[in-house]
């Protein structure tokens, strides 16, 4: 079947409506950045430059790192953005944009996402890497796409409701694991985590600073939830939408992320970026491995 251009927006010089890359210059492993000035950083790493280009928040560059081809692409800030990043991602790699149908072999991208976080449980240090074996999402993002629950962990999501009293006009959290694949790369190098991934910075996150909080006692409940072994380990704002769409377009996808605040303790650390460079080389040797 034929997509069409409204649903599929296909730039003049055949790149994805947004991020602007063609088929051609996506590699087969991704990583993601937030930040559009960190994908300078990720590509220093790199031994040589194919192609790079930018747009709004969206800057990429592909490269050789470890004799392998890799994508570093900047999301920006926010679940929303996932949304376009993944979708335009998979249609790369899936859909012939010279036809607009899907194409008959379905290929799967190994693609983490490389950020920062709050850490939650007081045992988790400042600096810490987290890896986000389960991502809670809290921004209702995957409730919009049909059959949510053939990716979501639906006994997390009602131990999770019930224990901190979720408020009846927040969108439906859902929990996804990532993918095995990428699971298996850092397990013995990070924490195991279970994060939330908050659809704001403030008060989604706990923070008070002008307006109360839907559930005052959200960060005293976010922590003391444990369910199967697990507990809640950090906050951030993208890696549930990136599970989730990850797994429904049949992606292996994760999160890793070092911890720069810690909301038990109530400290940060202004001064992480070298702490960031150290998880983004060993993220690329254990992606290009």
């Amino acid at each position: 079947m034929r997509i069409p251009e409204s649903e599929l927006i296909i730039n003049g010089d055949g790149s994805a409506f947004h991020i602007h890359i063609r088929p051609q210059q996506l590699a087969p492993t991704v990583i993601l950045v937030g930040d559009p000035g960190r994908v300078a950083m990720v590509k220093s790493y790199f031994s040589s430059i194919e192609c790079e280009n930018a747009s709004r928040e969206f800057v990429w560059a592909t490269g050789l790192y470890n004799g392998k081809r890799v994508t570093v692409l900047s999301t920006g800030i926010g679940t929303d953005n996932i949304d376009i990043v993944m979708t335009e991602l998979d249609a790369l790699a899936n859909v012939d944009f010279e036809t607009r149908e899907v194409k008959p072999e379905h290929t799967s991208l190994d693609i983490l996402r490389i950020g920062t976080c709050g850490a939650i449980q007081p045992e988790i240090p400042l600096g810490a890497f987290i890896f986000s074996h389960i991502s809670i999402g809290c921004d209702g993002l995957l409730n919009w796409y049909d059959n949510r629950d053939s990716v979501a962990l639906l006994d997390f999501e009602e131990a999770f409701k019930e224990h901190v009293h979720w408020d009846k006009h927040l969108p439906d959290p859902y929990f996804v694991r990532a993918g095995q694949r990428i699971i298996d790369r850092f397990e013995d190098c990070t924490v195991k985590g279970m994060t939330i991934s908050a659809s704001g910075f403030y008060g989604p996150q706990g923070r008070v600073v002008r307006q109360k909080l839907a559930m005052p006692n959200m960060l005293e409940d976010f922590e003391t939830f444990e369910f199967k072994g697990y507990k809640i380990t950090n906050f951030e704002m993208e890696g549930s939408a990136l599970a989730g769409m990850a797994a429904k377009l049949g992606h292996n996808a994760g999160t890793v992320c070092c911890a720069i605040a810690h909301r038990y303790l109530k400290d940060a650390n202004t001064d992480y970026k070298p702490r960031v460079a150290e998880l983004v080389k060993l993220a690329l040797d254990r992606m290009t491995a």
